[in-house]
């Protein structure tokens, strides 16, 4: 079975488990979406949203963040992984967009991953799920069925993005990744199924025995 053959069958079995795909991270507008995506680097989302609702009904344009200054975002995220270093790039970036963008998200990746604390995966999640940009944003999860699939080498995010741009239809990529994601949350997970037990696992590979080892983001 070819890659093509192995992302019809993963594409027909994720439209009918997520035939309707729910949004992980929480968000009022493209500013939040960029800020909670950045909060959720070595944080569940779960724990992102749950401080975040506290966060976005009062806080939720760059100006805000900028008059509250660092030490103040410290406080309010203080309960996320890393949240000094999350802190300093939320004021910091927030004062660039004001003074150099008005306000406004860019909208191009150069743009976007120049401004501090935000990489490649964060500003491609921007790019789709802010502005529609046809994007492939690359995760944990996604990074992990890539290579239990067998549509990737796990060689690193960079090479399973380039993959899966290159296997399945651009017009997808945006609905993919999200199902994806809920997919190796749910029945793919990092210490379960292995490659062998999960439906779509089973069905790309129905003959293999042995568990399969990923290598890690």
């Amino acid at each position: 079975m070819n890659n093509k053959e192995k992302a019809k069958i993963i594409s027909r079995i994720l439209n009918k488990t997520y035939p309707k795909i729910p949004i992980p991270l929480n968000y009022k507008n493209t500013f939040t979406l960029l800020i909670s995506v950045l909060l959720s680097a070595q944080c569940t989302d779960v724990n992102v949203n749950n401080v975040t609702k506290d966060i976005y009904p009062k806080y939720n344009k760059p100006e805000h963040f900028v008059k509250l200054g660092r030490i103040k975002i410290e406080r309010l995220i203080k309960r996320i992984g890393i949240f000094r270093v999350k802190a300093k790039s939320i004021y910091y970036l927030s004062k660039i967009l004001v003074k150099k963008y008005k306000g406004k998200i860019p909208k191009t990746y150069e743009e976007l991953e120049q401004l501090p604390g935000v990489g490649h995966k964060t500003a491609s999640v921007v790019m789709s799920q802010g502005f529609g940009f046809p994007a492939f944003p690359v995760d944990t999860h996604i990074h992990r069925l890539a290579q239990r699939w067998g549509l990737s080498n796990g060689k690193n995010v960079v090479q399973t993005e380039k993959d899966l741009k290159n296997i399945f239809p651009k017009k997808y990529w945006n609905k993919l990744h999200l199902q994806i994601i809920w997919y190796g949350r749910e029945y793919c997970k990092a210490r379960d199924c292995f490659g062998i037990t999960c439906k779509i696992c089973k069905s790309c590979y129905p003959n293999r025995k042995k568990p399969i080892k990923t290598k890690k983001a």
